[in-house]
């Protein structure tokens, strides 16, 4: 499952949005557009922070929002927002990454999780991630975690 597939075309810049729940929507809108998930599961994800808290704020400043899968998925997808602007979380958490998960099953939902996981505690691949611009530098940052691994 290579997450550097899943995410061309599904990465988004902005400068700032208004909330967090804004963040979730608009990271997801690429998933919405194509069909992978209805607007549902958008408000599954923000129901799960109202409910649970924080938690997606795997690392300071990246946010994994996702949500179980209730016929809301139609396909799994990841999209990735970079905004240039923090936005606060509850608990005072700044986040100016949000990688959206949607899988179909829990299984494809726990290998996307421990990839990007394991590419986040990696300092090096951190750096050059909060720094990236583009789509391309984003998707080949990936890549090159994928090829090590």
């Amino acid at each position: 499952m290579q997450l550097s597939n899943y995410l061309k075309g599904n990465i988004n810049f902005i400068d700032s949005v208004s909330s967090w729940e804004e963040s979730i929507k608009k990271a997801a809108q690429p998933l919405l557009n194509e069909g992978l998930i209805t607007s549902q599961y958008i408000q599954d994800m923000i129901d799960n922070i109202h409910k649970n808290g924080p938690y997606i704020v795997i690392v300071p400043g990246i946010a994994m929002p996702h949500a179980q899968n209730n016929g809301a998925v139609k396909k799994t997808g990841v999209s990735m927002l970079k905004l240039k602007n923090p936005v606060l979380y509850p608990e005072d958490k700044e986040v100016s990454i949000l990688i959206v998960l949607a899988a179909e099953d829990s299984d494809g939902h726990l290998e996307l999780i421990s990839n990007l996981s394991s590419m986040l505690i990696d300092d090096d691949i951190m750096e050059s991630f909060k720094k990236a611009e583009t789509e391309k530098e984003i998707i080949e940052l990936i890549q090159r975690a994928e090829e090590e691994e």
